[in-house]
């Protein structure tokens, strides 16, 4: 059984993985004395990985930081500079070449900042955009301005705002939504995209997917996929 690791920018995600079957549990709920193998992927702080590699060193158990490459078989990295690229980035576009395969696709992970990515169909990576995300907006905006206000009672919609919290929330979300847009636009600009996969992931990503299209698919676990796909790279290399 592996340990998957998820270190973002506010929380670390834990989930198990065995025979392919990737269960997202808490911390606290790690069962050390059936994991084999410790996979994880860090944009993070390392203090908040420290409590997990001390688990890991004082059972002998091996850990492995997922990295971006230039490839990896015959998916490319848009990124020259491969190594600027974000590993959780990376590992939702590693994920979804592996489960959308010959089909581009259009990531929208959406968290502390909102990443949208682009794949097509040959499986290169066309790059993407990073916005701040929803709650980051927000924060920024009110701590920046005067007479400008939110509250946590105000639900996001794409309506104009009628209110001063309305006009805040619904403008983050609008700018979010009508940026993953543009990446569905031009990927059906694209003769060889007719058909594209729209994909959602992130704390709002399913927000996202409701104001957007819901034909898309959400996964709750997206860079855990691509943490073990990664792996069999490793594994056959």
């Amino acid at each position: 059984m592996r340990l998957l690791v998820d270190v973002g920018n506010t929380a670390v995600k834990v989930a198990t993985e065995q025979g392919g079957q990737i269960t997202m549990i808490s911390e606290a709920a790690i069962p050390w004395q059936n994991i084999t193998e410790v996979l994880i992927a860090q944009v993070g702080r390392n203090d908040d990985l420290a409590p997990i590699l001390m688990q890991a060193r004082a059972r002998n158990i091996p850990h492995l930081s997922a990295s971006v490459s230039a490839t990896l078989g015959d998916l490319i990295c848009a990124y020259p500079e491969f190594k600027n690229l974000g590993i959780d980035r990376w590992l939702t576009v590693v994920a979804s070449y592996h489960l959308f395969p010959n089909k581009a696709c259009v990531i929208v992970d959406s968290g502390t900042a909102t990443k949208v990515d682009v794949l097509d169909d040959k499986g290169r990576h066309q790059g993407g955009w990073i916005l701040p995300g929803l709650d980051m907006m927000i924060e920024s905006l009110v701590s920046n301005t005067q007479q400008v206000f939110s509250d946590e009672h105000t639900k996001f919609d794409v309506t104009l705002g009628t209110n001063t919290p309305n006009a805040v929330k619904n403008a983050a979300l609008s700018a979010t939504v009508a940026l993953a847009q543009q990446a569905i636009t031009q990927v059906k600009q694209n003769a060889a995209a007719e058909q594209f996969q729209l994909i959602f992931a992130g704390g709002y990503g399913e927000l996202i997917q409701q104001h957007l299209d819901s034909s898309g698919i959400y996964f709750d676990d997206l860079v855990m996929q691509g943490l073990v796909f990664w792996r069999k790279y490793q594994q056959n290399a």
